[in-house]
């Protein structure tokens, strides 16, 4: 493989994720919002299913990344958060930090690929970063 294949082949480098897990099931019934979601950013996408919901990492997570999450068939991410409850910038910033060390935290835990509508995306099944980035997001919205 030829340097250039090298720096614009795609990063994803993890097993298929079994269809018979439960992630591999939660996946499923926000297939359509993931769609949508990978429709409209072109950045990496690493989703942490959730029975709550349906957290979505954008970008290069732990360094330079967004979040959305998927529930009640909609997709929301920070910038919904700012808007709705009038954040500011080092709130936001705070949140962000946040959010970064839950990541880091789950940086030993194996990741799956899957595809969404042909794209491949990174699925990490951590029911204890699904539970932090929950708490999170339900303390900013509620």
């Amino acid at each position: 493989m030829g340097l250039l294949s090298t720096l614009f082949s795609s990063k994803i480098d993890y097993p298929q994720i079994d269809q018979a897990t439960d992630a591999a099931r939660r996946i499923a019934e926000v297939e359509s919002q993931l769609t949508e979601l990978a429709d409209k950013v072109s950045d990496p996408l690493e989703v942490v299913p959730s029975k709550h919901a349906a957290y979505v990492f954008i970008g290069k997570p732990p360094k330079k990344f967004g979040l959305a999450w998927i529930h009640d068939g909609e997709v929301s991410g920070l910038n919904k958060l700012v808007q709705d409850h009038g954040m500011k910038p080092l709130e936001v910033e705070k949140v962000v930090d946040e959010l970064r060390v839950v990541y880091e935290k789950a940086s030993d835990v194996q990741r799956y690929s899957t595809k969404v509508k042909e794209r491949l995306v990174v699925v990490t099944p951590s029911s204890e970063l699904e539970d932090e980035v929950h708490k999170i997001i339900q303390r900013i919205t509620h």
